[in-house]
């Protein structure tokens, strides 16, 4: 048993041969931080051999180890030495060029567009990031696809709005010019033809208007206690006189005792359009009811239901889409009196539902179709504030 001097000193050498070669491969590896992954790896792999060899030679040099003992350990040294950086430099070079050159065509193959099945590359690391790759091109994929639906759909819904633009104002410029040439028997008919298109512009942009902030973010609610009645009184009296030209009856059922936190404007609006569609597809001489009942999670659901057709149940969750119109099961009656708009109504209605925290569906029933409200009886805003309804 070596005594307690001899071992604190072989201790202390080893140490210090190990620290002084570690301190060397840190810097190299940070001048080298650039360098390729074999580089990097044989530094760490030299320093490893080196220190071992290091302290083992000057531990011996402190032992009076014979001069002929220590050339012989220090050519088996060097050559260990020299084997083990050639080794480790021919492994790394050959799995890390066979691995970085597959990620590398990868990501080329991401680029491209393409989707990309897992790959083992070598080791256990780039095989993860292998995986990574291959989760990122489908998700990758699939919001362009989802930019291709959206650019589609915007590009369709600039048409649509074009042409219903244009269809009143060139309606308004040819009644104008017959005006403006004396050719007309009643010009206070076309005066008041010429103010409905303008009232049908003008409704348009505001759509147009009100949509651009609830998709930009800037769509604010002025919250507060509002009664379910007022807000269904009003919504119905804004439509009421297209419903009496078509001889359509709007009854309500349920309306008393429900309070809700919300923007009475906003609400009266997302209802008056749900009334609108309603009317625009009820047969003449029909009825719509509207009907409110609260669930046990502390929701009102309010129901709005025409006799009109239905729509295609592939259909029902893109109707709140901006600029979806109906398909040929669910058009516009040519007398009913209502614009068919541009698609933007039940957009609007949605948005302005989610603003509240609810939310809004539609489903086909026997004899009809419905559009369902969810909206919280107690809002976020009411229960940050702790107000108890």
């Amino acid at each position: 048993m070596p005594a307690v001097h001899d071992l604190l000193l072989i201790v202390g050498t080893t140490v210090t041969c190990t620290a002084v070669i570690t301190a060397v491969a840190w810097i190299v590896l940070r001048i080298n931080r650039h360098g390729s992954i074999a580089s990097q790896f044989v530094v760490v792999v030299a320093a490893a051999v080196l220190s071992i060899a290091c302290s083992t030679i000057m531990v011996l040099i402190e032992m009076f180890f014979s001069a002929h003992d220590l050339v012989v350990l220090g050519w088996v040294m060097a050559v260990s030495t020299l084997m083990s950086v050639g080794a480790a430099w021919l492994i790394t070079t050959r799995v890390a060029k066979r691995s970085i050159s597959s990620l590398i065509r990868s990501t080329r193959q991401i680029a491209d567009g393409d989707v990309l099945d897992p790959q083992n590359p070598g080791w256990r690391e780039f095989n993860e990031l292998s995986e990574q790759l291959s989760e990122t091109s489908q998700r990758l994929a699939d919001a362009r696809s989802e930019i291709d639906k959206l650019d589609a759909a915007r590009r369709q819904f600039f048409a649509w709005i074009s042409h219903d633009l244009r269809t009143p104002l060139a309606g308004i410029r040819a009644m104008a010019e017959a005006l403006g040439e004396g050719v007309v028997a009643d010009p206070d008919l076309y005066v008041r033809l010429i103010r409905d298109k303008v009232d049908t512009v003008n409704h348009m942009v505001d759509d147009l208007f009100e949509l651009s902030r609830i998709e930009s973010g800037s769509f604010g609610l002025r919250c507060e206690i509002v009664d379910l009645l007022d807000l269904v009184s009003d919504a119905v009296s804004d439509v009421q006189e297209v419903a009496l030209q078509r001889d359509i009856r709007i009854r309500q059922n349920g309306m008393t005792g429900h309070t809700l936190w919300g923007d009475a404007r906003e609400l009266t609006r997302a209802i008056g359009n749900l009334l609108a569609n309603g009317i625009r597809y009820t047969p003449d001489g029909s009825e719509i009811l509207i009907s409110a009942t609260t669930r046990d999670d502390g929701h009102l659901v309010l129901s709005i239901l025409d006799h009109g057709s239905g729509v295609s149940t592939e259909d029902l969750g893109r109707m709140f889409d901006v600029g979806w119109r109906g398909d040929a099961a669910r058009q516009a009656d040519s007398s009913s009196g209502v614009a068919s708009g541009a698609g933007l109504g039940l957009a609007i209605v949605r948005g302005i539902v989610h603003a509240h925290g609810g939310d809004v569906y539609a489903r086909s029933v026997e004899g009809g179709f419905c559009l369902d409200v969810t909206l919280p009886l107690q809002g976020l805003d009411q229960r940050r504030q702790g107000i108890s309804m």
